[in-house]
């Protein structure tokens, strides 16, 4: 099918990855994370039946993320959609905010903080949360966004080395010596949304900033493997965590759904800097293609079953061998970017594949939502991830396919629907 504007996108029907089927799987998940809402403000982990224990913590990045997703359901009219955005918004304005020493505190429980560092990764969902209620249209997440911003420039922001520090004590005043390229990836994304959501081009510049380092030092002279770990002067660390190798925020080793998701944001930033219209840089697509090719090499059904392996060591060899379930929607979202930038069928090829496996393995038609985690038979597994904390990455998936590409899913939401490409959803 050729979308207006030239676009093109999935089929119409209801086979995995068509339109009917990506509009009934995001309403479907978009149900089922309204069990992450948490009693003492904002949201929380949900088990494998989508029931949140309220004596656990509502985290940030969780509150940060469903935030975000229920900004993009209010914007398709899921009716829920606008309450929980509240929820997620008042959260952030109170109690997990620092008062006293300014930004958020990664959890907080009945008793208030329960830790107190300042992380970076936590504060950008913070800023993604805000610019997509703002691009939804919420009343306080103008003053939200800008109070983060003013936070993430002040505190996080490193003008010197064009990149964010990772960690602060509660009171801003010691850093931990590890940097992360985790954490700037998805500061990439915050600050693309934030652009997006206020036309500043600070945000817009500092994204590229980002990306370009990345890319230019830390993917290219390596293989286009990306190395993430660092000292706090950006000198790798490639043994970092060689004994803990599955660790869910910092593994060993090349992450290779972080090479696709990496792919992807390269051509978000594309977009914001003109695109097709000639302002982005052709650089940005062509490494896009590499990061591709190298995670689809090194990841996709390289130990005798389909499923993308969760990291490889520097020399493209499994190290961890759980498919997770982000890592498969990444494939697809960076697939499906691929495909709408360049036009090329050799990434369109890829996305019925990659939606027959989630259909196959990984939506989990019974409790709901998909599951986190499969060992390397495809078998639902728990070793780095239990329960079904995260609808975020499997609601862009759901939606990419069907948007234009822009410098944030929440800008691309909205245009799509005021264009008449995407239709609000029929609940």
């Amino acid at each position: 099918m050729l979308e207006r504007g030239g676009r093109s996108g999935p089929e119409l029907g209801n086979r995995p990855g068509q339109v009917g089927w990506l509009a009934k799987e995001t309403a479907r998940l978009l149900e089922f994370a309204e069990g992450s809402w948490h009693p003492l403000g904002g949201f929380g982990r949900q088990d494998d039946r989508g029931m949140l224990d309220p004596s656990g913590p509502a985290e940030l990045w969780i509150t940060g993320r469903m935030t975000h997703c229920f900004a993009l359901g209010t914007l398709l009219g899921h009716p829920s959609s606008p309450g929980l955005v509240h929820h997620g918004v008042s959260a952030l304005r109170g109690r997990m905010r620092d008062g006293q020493h300014g930004g958020w505190y990664p959890e907080v429980d009945s008793g208030g903080p329960a830790r107190t560092q300042k992380e970076f990764y936590q504060h950008a969902f913070v800023v993604l949360a805000a610019a997509s209620a703002h691009v939804a249209q919420h009343p306080n997440a103008g003053e939200l966004l800008a109070d983060a911003l003013q936070v993430v420039d002040q505190r996080f922001w490193s003008e010197a080395d064009g990149m964010v520090v990772e960690t602060w004590d509660e009171l801003f005043t010691e850093p931990e010596p590890y940097r992360g390229v985790n954490a700037a990836m998805h500061g990439v994304e915050a600050f693309l949304a934030a652009f997006d959501a206020t036309g500043d081009t600070l945000w817009r510049d500092r994204a590229l900033r980002m990306t370009t380092r990345v890319l230019r030092e830390f993917a290219e002279p390596n293989g286009w493997r990306i190395a993430e770990h660092f000292d706090s002067d950006w000198n790798a660390l490639p043994d970092y965590n060689r004994d803990r190798p599955d660790d869910p925020f910092r593994p060993y080793g090349a992450t290779v759904g972080h090479g696709l998701e990496w792919s992807r944001l390269c051509l978000h930033v594309h977009a914001a800097l003109g695109g097709a219209s000639g302002g982005g840089p052709s650089w940005l697509v062509d490494d896009a293609r590499q990061l591709f090719d190298r995670a689809v090499r090194d990841g996709w059904a390289v130990d005798g079953a389909d499923g993308f392996v969760y990291t490889v060591d520097w020399d493209g060899k499994p190290v961890v061998h759980q498919r997770m379930h982000w890592v498969l929607t990444e494939g697809i979202g960076a697939a499906t970017t691929l495909a709408a930038v360049t036009g090329e069928e050799s990434y369109r090829r890829w996305c019925p594949i990659w939606w027959d496996y989630a259909d196959r393995y990984l939506i989990d038609r019974e409790l709901g939502s998909w599951h986190h985690e499969l060992d390397r038979h495809n078998r639902p597994s728990a070793t780095v991830w239990s329960g079904k904390p995260d609808a975020y990455h499997a609601l862009q998936a759901t939606l990419l396919p069907r948007i234009p590409v822009r410098a944030s899913v929440a800008r691309a939401v909205r245009d799509a629907l005021a264009s008449g490409d995407l239709a609000p959803l029929e609940l």
